[in-house]
């Protein structure tokens, strides 16, 4: 693995980067969770209020990372805090990003044997996913690069295709009335539907790659405004076609819409398989992103080589993702990780950028 500050990745691999990060295994599941919390069909609006509060977090971020632009989080946090409460701090961010790898293999593999490849061993599904990514990850954040600029456009251009494509079952009437239960229902779901945008701290550790450091309005546009349009749509269109008992009463809802339709004389008139295909290689995009910045982490906290992480890190995974017992111990996991990053991303950037404003200050009066 090339951790090398010379490598570079443009602003538009970085806005993939954020982009591909939130997006995971949880957009399968959003239109449930959401439903379950707000139970109006008002779920869209409180993923758009949390889609912006989520783009002015990344702009502090992106503020942050500018006054230290040739270092990670894990090399600046020790500056700002001191070395010993500074390198916690990053071995804490490294367990969360362990975990969430962990989870996104675990989830992949879930959805595999549920849809794809009944009665096989999870692990047996688990085993290539992480070492392909294990593989990927040793050749540095070009390499991961250059698989999101593949992955990417194909991940959002069918699944948004396949979305469109369901108009025939949408009900409109499923969607009204909008905010006929006033604003509190839209008020409680804004956490859960902030959970889902997970994974925009991300900023935090390839700020340093980046070639072009001073365009924060074209990242955070494109980088969380993506996502915001691509689970906005998501949302209308499943709870519409389906319903709010519908969804529900379903685990993958967004599978199960997509099972309700058939579009006859095209190449492919059931689109779920295609679908799950696609979707596994952004759910695999989120894992090697995650497994990048544990292992990048441990290396520039430790001060060694990336390379022996890179094979503990591997194992360490696998021995996790097998953890929860079903299905819903997984779900039960995701939450858990994705309250954990939404609170810690949420309150310790800001802090950090506040005690850098006030050393800033107190040597400028020197």
């Amino acid at each position: 693995m090339n951790t090398n500050p010379i490598d570079r990745i443009t602003t538009s691999q970085a806005v993939m980067f954020i982009s591909n990060f939130i997006f995971g295994a949880g957009i399968l599941t959003l239109p449930r969770i959401t439903t379950e919390k707000i139970k109006t069909p008002d779920s869209w609006i409180a993923v758009i209020v949390s889609g912006i509060f989520i783009m002015f977090m990344v702009f502090l971020i992106f503020k942050l990372c500018q006054r230290y632009p040739s270092e990670t989080f894990y090399q600046f946090n020790q500056k700002l805090i001191g070395k010993w409460l500074g390198s916690l701090l990053s071995l804490i961010v490294v367990a969360y990003y362990i975990g969430l790898s962990a989870f996104e293999v675990r989830a992949m593999a879930e959805t595999t044997r549920l849809f794809l490849l009944q009665g096989t061993p999870t692990w047996a599904v688990m085993m290539p996913f992480l070492w392909i990514g294990f593989y990927l990850v040793m050749g540095g954040i070009n390499s991961i690069a250059r698989m999101l600029e593949i992955i990417f456009p194909i991940t959002v251009l069918f699944f948004l295709v396949v979305m469109f494509l369901g108009i025939s079952i949408f009900e409109v009437d499923n969607i009204r009335p909008v905010l006929g239960m006033g604003v509190m229902p839209v008020v409680k779901g804004l956490t859960t539907t902030s959970l889902s945008f997970a994974g925009f701290e991300i900023i935090l550790i390839i700020f340093m790659f980046m070639k072009e450091k001073n365009k924060p309005k074209r990242l955070v546009l494109l980088g969380v405004g993506g996502p915001i349009i691509f689970y906005t749509i998501t949302v209308v269109m499943v709870i519409g076609a389906l319903s709010i008992d519908g969804v529900l009463s379903q685990t993958w809802p967004v599978l199960t819409f997509v099972r309700s339709f058939e579009i006859k004389g095209l190449l492919f008139e059931r689109f779920d398989s295609l679908l799950l295909v696609i979707w596994i290689m952004q759910i695999f995009a989120t894992y090697i992103i995650a497994l990048f910045a544990a292992v990048l982490g441990l290396a520039q906290v430790f001060g060694k080589s990336p390379h022996p992480f890179i094979y503990v890190s591997v194992p360490v995974i696998y021995f996790i993702a097998m953890i929860p017992k079903n299905i819903n111990g997984v779900f039960k996991m995701g939450g858990m990780i994705g309250n954990f990053a939404f609170y810690l991303f949420c309150f310790i950037p800001i802090l950090l950028l506040l005690i850098s404003m006030v050393k800033e200050r107190k040597h400028a009066k020197i």
